[in-house]
């Protein structure tokens, strides 16, 4: 059944690219299916290749055309969109082929996870790697942040990270980079033709500090969203495979303490701009991300 979008002429355009660039298709998705509407993204499913328009207000030049090369680098970990992208109505668009995505009612593969992670962080940087860059989203997603009491406790927080983080002073120079995915979570991995896991989205891939591949699950867990047991079995798995973020037998927290307080403060201004769009309170879990930002800003400023 096709999911109806916002954006019926991009849509439209996206379908008859899809249709281009699959094989045989099936009656059923010969008009498209939307897989994802959100966020100035839309994916478009059509046979076995999904049609993605990037959000417009990202670096869509040679920086993204850099990543794709990368990715196409990575067979065994990444699907990299078919070619280069296409520019359609004003906006970048890329082909890639399907994957079916992680079932959130079925058993949620934490472990495989981890061990793409740990395998694409121990992979060497290539030359002309494009830089990850710094995590420019949370200071971008607090910035457009309103009055209210759960803004306020975001804030707090937000003023307790570092000032390159806060986009005040220049990123503090690494000695050494890996390759990382970027905005890593369980929506960014799909099980490919071969039954195999693969990552998607390569918009941020590129060389940097691989923790901040960690700092998402790190930040639901310290939050009580994620259950200990799904976090001791990710960052198990992960240690296991010789992930290099996180080395087995260090605490973690020297290493992902920063990452971990940024994305918690990113998932609530997300889960408070969300709310508001839509008319409606903070449900458990959201609360749950702002409770988080308020021990984070009673912490103090620990960087």
């Amino acid at each position: 059944m096709q999911i109806q979008t916002v954006q019926p002429e991009l849509f439209a355009r996206l379908v008859e690219i899809g249709r281009g660039s699959a094989g045989a298709v099936p009656p059923a998705q010969a008009e498209g299916v939307t897989l994802y509407d959100r966020h100035g993204v839309l994916v478009v499913r059509v046979g076995d290749v999904v049609v993605k328009a990037h959000q417009a207000d990202r670096d869509n030049g040679p920086a993204l055309q850099e990543r794709i090369r990368l990715a196409g680098t990575l067979p065994h970990l990444v699907i990299a969109p078919l070619g280069p992208p296409l520019s359609v109505a004003g906006r970048t668009v890329t082909v890639s082929p399907f994957g079916e995505p992680v079932d959130p009612q079925g058993d949620l593969p934490w472990k495989e996870g981890a061990r793409l992670l740990a395998e694409l962080h121990s992979a060497p940087v290539p030359p002309g790697a494009p830089s990850w860059g710094r995590p420019t989203r949370v200071a971008r997603l607090v910035a457009r942040l309103d009055g209210g009491s759960a803004e306020a406790e975001i804030r707090r927080a937000f003023a307790t990270l570092p000032s390159w983080i806060r986009g005040e002073s220049a990123e503090p120079s690494r000695t050494a980079e890996r390759l990382l995915h970027g905005d890593w979570h369980l929506g960014q991995m799909v099980r490919a033709a071969d039954g195999r896991w693969r990552l998607i989205d390569i918009e941020d891939l590129g060389g940097g500090d691989p923790a901040w591949d960690l700092a998402r699950p790190a930040a639901l867990y310290s939050a009580g969203v994620l259950p200990p047991e799904d976090w001791g079995r990710f960052l198990g798995a992960y240690q296991a495979a010789g992930g290099p973020a996180v080395p087995a037998g260090d605490d973690p927290w020297t290493h992902l303490d920063i990452p971990a307080r940024s994305l918690a403060i990113q998932i609530a201004a997300t889960c408070v701009i969300s709310a508001r769009r839509e008319d409606r309170p903070l449900e458990s879990a959201e609360q749950a991300m702002i409770d988080a930002c308020t021990r984070i800003s009673a912490a103090g400023d620990a960087a």
